[in-house]
């Protein structure tokens, strides 16, 4: 795999070679210029949240007039889960290749090594930005920042209202994000405060390329949301928990439409990319379009999503009902923008260009892969399909006729021995290779980087069969130590009203401090640390009961 060094190079050697052609190949008065590219991409709405899609209750304006003027993707697919997905849709890869197999415990973070969109375009010339949820990693090397965007307002973790979160932002009111790598405390509603991020990146940079991505966490919950956009939905006698993602989801849609009536000012609408993806199904039943499932299953409830993509300046819009998925993003994008993929690190996806433009001709048939569950490795069969374009096997058992059968009401895997056999081998062949492309150690938090100094942990990185979100969880950080020194360790946990012992562990240093009644810190002190891998424990005993800390702040003192 290239280092990125050499990747950036040669993605701007390649892009300087092929940028004209695209450049003739569109059309309009804004051919001569390098397409913008805005991604928008929601999370836990699902392809019946919206009213272009039969939804009688709910009320999207902006993104049903979005659709309409986009080629709609009808049959696209993405990971049960949040984090896969956002992996998937960055790299053009397989998430089981890059590190991110699920969404919380260490498993969420992907391996510096992957090339995301954002480094692709931006070793090519385009301004990148991230406004709203990265959820691909916290700490150096991991972060957006790390990972090509130029500018970066993002939370922390999977979403506010987890341990994850900065000191006094722990709502979707008035959060503390984290604005290239610096906590800033923002006033108003989070989805607010992305859009305006956005809005200035756009503005900032309308007289050069530009990728703008915004990651809402939106509607995850809690279902926090300004009342005046949840009243209309109680008012029709909605249940409380729908009302209230509806709300959000009002939120979202008032929020896109300000993004396009703002591209459409600056004269920018002919030629920018805009996308609307969501990450995953509806984390609750409720309309679902006659989907079955909800998130974090593999049906089609869980994994079909809504996925609109306009370019006034190059497509049409129309309906295209061709099985795709996030892995296509990358390889579509980077034609679009005139940019050759190197040959390392390979891509899973299609370029789906040649279909969105009507320029395919015949078009193969594929099968797409998608599985996920809790753990720290995959295990065969287990939450995973298989969809072709006729076909789906689910949990290599289940099989469905997803032409006749959308809703996959009825198995006909009894029928068709000779296709579940077929698709089993193909599944067994991917899952094989993409486990094969470097297991599933987890990637590390470094530690005394110049990069990010002090570095804190929390707990949606810890991992072991302990850890978790709960009071009495217990785990550990899998870290590298960038430079051998002495460093300051603060340990931070809740108070208690007897007195307990604190320790600290890593590498050579075994520590052990007593704390006294009431005590919410501790910090040990000039620890000296050598360089390389190890794994950070730290953790409270009182009585013989150990229970872990909340956040770990390790700051390099020379």
């Amino acid at each position: 795999m290239l280092k990125r060094r050499e990747f950036l190079g040669a993605v701007a050697g390649g892009a300087a070679a092929t940028l004209a052609g695209v450049a003739r190949a569109a059309e309009g008065p804004t051919a001569a210029r390098r397409p913008n590219v805005v991604l928008i991409l929601t999370d836990d709405q699902g392809y019946g949240d919206l009213g272009c899609h039969g939804n009688e209750k709910i009320r999207t304006p902006n993104l049903d007039r979005l659709a309409a003027q986009s080629v709609e993707l009808t049959h696209f697919y993405v990971s049960p889960v949040c984090a896969p997905t956002r992996a998937c849709l960055l790299t053009g890869r397989y998430n089981y290749r890059t590190g991110a197999i699920d969404t919380y415990l260490g498993r969420a973070m992907m391996y510096p090594d992957e090339v995301t969109l954002a480094e692709r375009l931006g070793g090519a010339g385009w301004r990148t930005g991230i406004f709203g949820k990265w959820h691909l990693g916290d700490n150096y090397p991991l972060r957006a920042m790390d990972q090509g965007f130029q500018e970066s307002l993002v939370i922390k973790g999977g979403g506010l209202g987890q341990p994850s979160d900065l000191p006094g932002g722990t709502r979707y009111f008035d959060p503390v994000l984290l604005h290239n790598g610096k906590p800033e405390k923002q006033a108003g509603y989070c989805m607010d405060i992305y859009t305006e991020a956005a809005l200035r990146f756009i503005e900032e940079n309308r007289e050069r390329p530009f990728f703008a991505y915004l990651a809402t966490n939106l509607p995850h919950g809690p279902l926090e949301v300004p009342e005046k956009y949840v009243e209309p939905y109680k008012a029709m006698g909605l249940e409380t928990r729908v009302a209230r993602t509806y709300g959000m989801i009002a939120s979202i849609d008032e929020n896109v439409g300000r993004l396009l009536e703002k591209l459409k000012a600056l004269g920018l609408e002919e030629n920018t990319i805009v996308i609307f993806l969501t990450d995953n199904g509806a984390q609750d039943p409720r309309y679902a379009a006659g989907l079955r499932g909800t998130k974090g299953t593999v049906y089609d409830g869980g994994v079909r999503v809504p996925c609109f993509i306009r370019w006034p300046a190059r497509l049409k819009a129309r309906q295209m009902g061709r099985v795709a998925a996030h892995i296509d993003m990358v390889p579509t994008l980077l034609d679009a923008c005139g940019i050759a993929p190197t040959a390392e690190p390979r891509l899973d996806g299609m370029n789906l260009l040649p279909l969105l433009d009507g320029r395919a001709g015949d078009w193969p048939d594929r099968t797409i892969y998608l599985q996920w569950h809790r753990g720290d490795e995959p295990v065969l069969y287990r939450n995973a399909c298989a969809r072709s374009e006729r076909y789906k096997l689910v949990d290599g058992k289940e099989l469905f006729d997803m032409a006749a059968d959308p809703g996959e009401t009825k198995s006909i895997a009894a029928e068709h021995p000779d296709i579940v056999a077929r698709m089993r081998a193909g599944y067994e062949a991917w899952f094989k290779d993409v486990s094969a492309t470097r297991g599933y150690a987890p990637p590390r938090i470094h530690l005394g980087a110049r990069e990010e100094n002090p570095t804190t942990l929390t707990r949606q990185d810890w991992r072991g069969p302990r850890a978790g979100w709960a009071a009495d969880s217990l785990g550990y950080w899998e870290v590298e130590v960038a430079r051998p020194g002495k460093f300051e360790v603060t340990l931070r946990f809740p108070p208690a009203k007897a007195a307990r012992e604190a320790y600290f562990k890593l590498g050579g240093a075994d520590l052990k401090m007593t704390l006294a009644q009431g005590a919410d810190s501790c910090i040990f002190d000039a620890v000296g640390l050598d360089a390389g891998p190890g794994r950070l424990e730290a953790w409270l005993d009182t009585a013989g009961k150990s229970v872990g800390v909340q956040t770990v702040d390790v700051k390099r003192l020379d």
